[in-house]
């Protein structure tokens, strides 16, 4: 990652999404930028121009804690967006280290938690996205993207990369704009984990749908929500879902799903009654025909 690039542009993004009125400045004439100006900038965070001009160029070496908060107050960053800024201050000052670049692995004891969840689907992901563990029913709910030869485990890719992803996700492009905005938050606090960054040449690479959501430098956590997933045997699932850090571990969350109402709690158990009685080989059922207004299943090229 270009370090230097990396605070330069999100600064940039971030200075050009806010109008002087949402500021609280008089618009003025002869405007020249979509947002801010440096100038207007500086005089927000109460620092000089010469020294906000040095850091938007990426320069975010000895800048204090203070400083980051009064730039996150002047371009109305969020909690996310904060981090971000803190994330890419801390890796200007600091020397790069190496980092492992094995797969997380999980306490056995958490992996016995996961798979105790019955009846609400648990899966285990780590900072790049890779699937690193999943009780049975999410086995099921995910088996398009477990078995992809394209995905291989990993839900990034099977997002931008897998054509049965858009299938999957009932709302792709919100789908699409998370995990891009979360994998912006993760480089940022790992910028010298290069399977992490080789995951995002790979997809910048495959996807103009990834390469545009990267260009607009958009940060976001994926704490809890709802979503809508078409699963091709029992039809459409209406899940919230929680997200849970792990205490010992920076790197991987624990997702659990839960039913949002009660067609999709009766589809999750039978989903659940599928998955254990199917032999594997069997497990490119058609579509069912529960629920209404599904489209047509297409044809997976990756099996």
């Amino acid at each position: 990652m270009d370090l230097r690039n990396e605070i330069s542009e999100f600064l940039r993004s971030r200075r050009a999404r806010i109008t002087p009125e949402q500021a609280g400045l008089g618009a003025g004439t002869g405007r020249r930028v979509p947002g801010l100006r440096r100038e207007e900038v500086a005089v927000l965070a109460s620092i000089s121009v010469d020294w906000y001009v040095r850091i938007e160029r990426g320069n975010l070496s000895g800048v204090s804690d203070e400083v980051l908060v009064a730039l996150a107050a002047a371009l109305q960053l969020d909690e996310a967006e904060l981090s971000h800024l803190r994330d890419l201050a801390r890796a200007a000052g600091a020397p790069r280290r190496a980092v492992s670049s094995a797969p997380a692995a999980l306490r056995p004891g958490l992996q016995t938690v996961i798979d105790a969840m019955q009846g609400l689907p648990a899966w285990a992901r780590d900072h790049r996205f890779d699937i690193v563990a999943t009780n049975q029913l999410a086995r099921a709910l995910y088996d398009d993207l477990l078995s992809s030869a394209i995905a291989k485990g990993n839900n990034a890719r099977f997002t931008f990369l897998d054509p049965a992803a858009r299938e999957f996700y009932a709302d792709w492009a919100k789908t699409a704009d998370d995990v891009v905005a979360v994998l912006r938050g993760y480089v940022g606090a790992n910028p010298s984990d290069r399977r992490l960054t080789t995951l995002v040449g790979e997809l910048a690479t495959g996807s103009a749908d990834f390469s545009r959501r990267w260009a607009a430098y958009e940060v976001k956590y994926h704490r809890t929500g709802r979503k809508t997933l078409r699963h091709r045997v029992v039809g459409e699932l209406d899940l919230g879902f929680e997200a849970l850090a792990l205490p010992d571990s920076s790197t991987v969350s624990l997702f659990v799903y839960y039913p949002a109402d009660e067609p999709t709690r009766e589809r999750l158990q039978l989903l659940e009654s599928w998955y254990a009685g199917e032999d594997p080989a069997d497990r490119s059922a058609p579509r069912s025909s529960i629920g209404q207004h599904q489209p047509e299943t297409h044809p997976r090229t990756d099996r």
